[in-house]
């Protein structure tokens, strides 16, 4: 993804709030931008940020993931292993919602995005049968990875 876009798509957020544009908040951004496709935890972010900018804090790696969060710039992801990753958000493919899905080994762990949305029919079936308006989805699968059926 390209530094200018995720720069200009964050001043852009930031100026509609009201909030300052720091060094701070557009490196943790463009760090998860660079990384598209990864899920990070914000140690992660953390130690690659800190190797450009020394002086950051965790906590304001933090603070800045929940604002980020919070502007729907970046997507959490709970994969069930206790530990709460980040990537960027969905918003910056230019869509309204979620557009891929995780697939997770029960063997090795990996968690691999799958690309594509087929659950909007069932978003549309959901919306006309209760008028309740469906804005994300999360879904993961768990099952067992290619390589580790290749191993057995």
């Amino acid at each position: 993804m390209e530094q200018e876009k995720v720069e200009k798509l964050l001043r852009a957020k930031l100026k509609e709030r009201g909030l300052k544009i720091t060094q701070q908040r557009l490196l943790v951004l463009s760090t998860l931008a660079k990384s598209s496709g990864n899920h990070m935890a914000a140690e992660e972010l953390y130690a690659q940020i800190q190797q450009q900018y020394p002086e950051i804090g965790l906590a304001t790696v933090y603070r800045t993931l929940q604002l980020l969060y919070e502007m729907q710039l970046i997507d959490r992801i709970n994969l069930d292993d206790g530990c709460v990753r980040y990537e960027i958000g969905h918003l910056f493919e230019g869509e309204m919602k979620h557009s891929h899905h995780h697939l997770i080994c029960r063997k090795c762990g990996k968690v691999f995005p799958f690309d594509g949305d087929l659950l909007d029919g069932l978003e549309t079936h959901i919306q006309e049968k209760t008028g309740f308006h469906i804005v994300d989805h999360e879904l993961k699968f768990y099952g067992v990875c290619k390589q580790c059926m290749e191993q057995e």
